[in-house]
């Protein structure tokens, strides 16, 4: 049985070994920067764990517009009560636990957390090879995106 869970400073150790399997180097997110989500938005910050074994998480403060800026993978804020957009800055399952729907179990916790609190939506970017991926769950592509995070080309999902 696979439960859910906000964030926990303990779990940081097992946070990033799952980042650093997900994303290369350059995209992924650092020890400073999960340390500061963890302070600041566990409220957002939802992991999958079975038996006490992280399987995956994702995270993302609210921001005020529809897009993900590349400043906010170096700085973020408490999250607002209402109102806003949902980011997610990282979406990741463990290795062993990938095609077993965590990922859609995770993003459908978000939006019931989007509703709760009135916000105006989630807003994520990822790469091509991942639109069709997203848009399975109902996100839009909005086109590529600003952003230049690790050196790569995003697209706007919303």
């Amino acid at each position: 049985m696979i439960s859910l869970r906000n964030v926990q400073p303990i779990d940081l150790e097992q946070l990033l070994f799952i980042e650093n399997e997900g994303f290369s180097i350059e995209e992924a997110a650092t020890k400073e920067a999960f340390l500061e989500r963890i302070q600041l938005i566990s409220d957002t910050f939802i992991l999958a764990e079975k038996e006490g074994e992280i399987l995956g998480y994702i995270n993302g403060p609210i921001i005020n517009q529809p897009y993900i800026t590349d400043n906010l993978f170096k700085e973020i804020k408490e999250n607002p009560k209402s109102g806003g957009y949902q980011s997610v800055l990282g979406l990741a399952v463990s290795k062993q636990a990938r095609n077993q729907g965590i990922a859609k179990i995770l993003i459908e916790k978000m939006e019931k957390l989007v509703e709760e609190n009135e916000r105006e939506g989630i807003t994520l970017t990822c790469k091509n090879e991942l639109v069709s991926f997203y848009e399975k769950f109902g996100f839009v592509n909005h086109g590529m995106s600003e952003s230049k995070h690790g050196g790569v080309s995003w697209y706007n999902m919303v």
